[in-house]
């Protein structure tokens, strides 16, 4: 068989129809990613494929540094051909990674790059090719996006952010909605006291409010909130190892909040408090103005003491984390729910052993309100791969309702992601058509057909309930 034909993973004819006639047609809504939205608005055109393929993105630089190649041909001074030369000469090296496959299907769509496999031998072609598409219009930022068939994307934000650059974008009237995302962490983050109060006078700053206490300092992030939702802002989100659920009292939680201002150590107890409170605030709001949070559990961060020293966070040293997940998660949601405060949430688990846990905890608070308010997503960070992909769907199947997920997104920073949704939703329609083909399910192709759409765009459009008309 063929690599990466037409219907690379369909294996039937039944998943083959559902994704020709159903899925493959779909707009994409990418409910969560970290694309800089500065480069949407000002349309950049990159110069070379290095440039959007291999800046930033630590998947890449993970796989270069176990083929042996050196730090300074993935984030170093080494010219842009020589690091995609090293791109192309770890490819073939890549087999059963997703990255094959993901490096493939982004050569094809959009590049039009079929029937050749990067290596050293083809990678001169393929540059030369790929950069001169990058320099017209078409491959833009705003151009790939309009070929992809994007319809919006909801970014990762700072609380102290401008969004300026989301505004202009809306500003300039360009059909693809680009809205934030609320990414509160570093305001609740204790590790580092002197990071957190120079986060702490930037935002008194943004906010125009002088935090003197606890009470000041929630009013400051109230007001950025507010911010956020006039920006058009609907979703929150959290990258954070476990849940905190600490017991506090108020007067608590003033106390601890005084000894950072005033640069003091805080002990265990206090910092797990502290993250407790802050957690439990932000849900607040999310939940009075109706937005969704989403909840990123199991990252083991920055273990190289080294290389975070030499090149900072977010560079390809994370891996998957083994703490206790379902005891303050519980918690934590039930806190929120018995105040009927829970807003729509979503939990991603990183680590594989957790998919029925958050699967079947996403049951225990369904309220009737909306379809799927709880909702177990997609296959996260090192899961989004065929077998994650597979397992994920497969635990939310057997625990709760498949046909409601919100579907997919790119949790990504380049622009040349997007086939990561046709991954998904070839991968979810050979599941289905295995079991109908298996007679697990049965053959009624308009069903299994609104199910695919809805999975694929309209669930997360009714979900979010995000006006993108």
């Amino acid at each position: 068989m063929d690599f990466l034909t037409e219907d690379f993973l369909l294996q039937t004819k039944t998943a083959k129809q559902l994704y020709h006639e159903h899925a493959a047609k779909m707009p994409i809504y990418d409910y969560h990613c970290h694309l800089p939205t500065q480069e949407i608005a000002e349309d950049k055109q990159f110069e070379n494929m290095t440039q959007i393929w291999l800046y930033g993105d630590h998947y890449k630089w993970r796989a270069m540094r176990a083929n042996g190649v050196d730090e300074r041909f993935c984030t170093g001074d080494a010219g842009d051909w020589e690091k995609f030369q090293m791109w192309a000469k770890t490819a073939p090296y890549c087999l059963r990674n997703p990255l094959y496959h993901w490096t493939h299907m982004e050569l094809k769509k959009p590049f039009g790059i079929t029937g050749k496999l990067l290596n050293p031998d083809t990678a001169k072609d393929i540059y030369e090719t790929c950069n001169e598409k990058l320099s017209t219009p078409k491959f833009s930022t705003r151009g790939i996006m309009r070929q992809m068939n994007v319809k919006i994307v909801c970014t990762t934000d700072d609380p102290v952010d401008s969004l300026e650059h989301h505004k202009k974008i809306a500003k300039d009237g360009f059909e693809i909605k680009v809205l934030p995302a609320w990414r509160p962490d570093r305001g609740m983050t204790t590790t580092n006291i002197e990071e957190l109060n120079n986060w702490i006078d930037r935002l008194a700053a943004v906010a125009d409010v002088d935090i003197k206490n606890y009470a000041s300092y929630i009013e400051a992030i109230r007001k950025r909130h507010d911010y956020f939702h006039q920006v058009g802002c609907r979703i929150s989100d959290h990258g954070i190892n476990t849940v905190y659920a600490e017991d506090y009292t108020e007067e608590q939680i003033k106390v601890i909040f005084d000894k950072i201002r005033v640069g003091k150590g805080l002990d265990a107890t206090e910092k797990i408090k502290f993250s407790s409170a802050m957690m439990y605030e932000f849900a607040l709001m999310d939940a009075e103005k109706g937005w969704t949070q989403q909840l990123h559990l199991g990252a083991l961060r920055n273990s190289n003491t080294r290389m975070m020293r030499t090149l900072g966070a977010d560079t390809g040293f994370d891996s998957i984390g083994d703490l206790e997940i379902a005891e303050p998660l519980a918690k934590f949601l039930d806190k929120l729910d018995i105040d009927n405060k829970l807003p729509k949430t979503i939990l991603y688990n990183l680590n594989p052993r957790d998919n029925e846990l958050l699967a079947s905890m996403t049951g225990n608070f369904q309220d009737g309100s909306i379809p799927g308010k709880m909702q177990y997503g997609s296959a996260w960070w090192f899961l989004d791969n065929k077998e994650g992909m597979e397992e994920q769907l497969k635990a939310l199947s057997n625990l709760g309702l498949l046909s409601r997920f919100v579907g997919m997104l790119t949790d990504s920073r380049s622009f040349l992601s997007y086939p990561r949704h046709e991954y998904f939703r070839r991968i979810l329609c050979n599941l289905l058509g295995n079991d109908v083909e298996g007679g697990l399910l049965p053959k009624d192709m308009k069903m299994l057909g609104q199910m695919v759409e809805d999975i694929s765009f309209n669930n997360a459009k009714n979900y979010f309930g995000i006006d993108i008309d």
